[in-house]
């Protein structure tokens, strides 16, 4: 099961000099990926337990749309085990104008994490 979102970092996502993107902004997309898994799998929201690995690739400004996608590769009684990836797939071109973007042929990873979500067996409605 898989789930995917994307989304343009804006000036209010900038967090550091540069229009440096803080990368929890990449985990908070990653929590919500996680939810939609769950809603999918459960029919409940669920709640993240804990992340037990992250990587952070590569710099996200902000004008770039990032794609985060999820997958549940793992079951336990009330545990799900998911893997994330985040993605740049668009940058702008502020060098050509402040308008111009370009769609980038491949993908840049920025982000990968793997973590566990549960949902209580009273809450699991599949």
């Amino acid at each position: 099961m898989k789930a995917m979102i994307r989304v343009r970092m804006g000036s209010n996502d900038a967090h550091y000099g540069g229009n440096l993107v803080d990368g929890a902004k990449m985990l908070q997309l990653f929590g919500d990926v996680a939810t939609e898994l769950l809603i999918k799998h459960d029919g409940d929201e669920g709640l993240f337990k804990a992340y037990d690995n992250i990587e952070f690739l590569a710099p996200v400004y902000a004008g770039d749309y990032i794609e985060a996608v999820g997958e549940i590769v793992g079951f336990g009684n009330t545990s799900r085990k998911m893997v994330f990836e985040a993605r740049k797939v668009i940058v702008p071109l502020p060098d050509i104008n402040d308008s111009a973007a370009e769609f980038l042929a491949e993908p840049i990873v920025v982000c990968k994490a793997s973590g566990t979500c549960v949902v209580p067996k009273d809450k699991q409605r599949r």
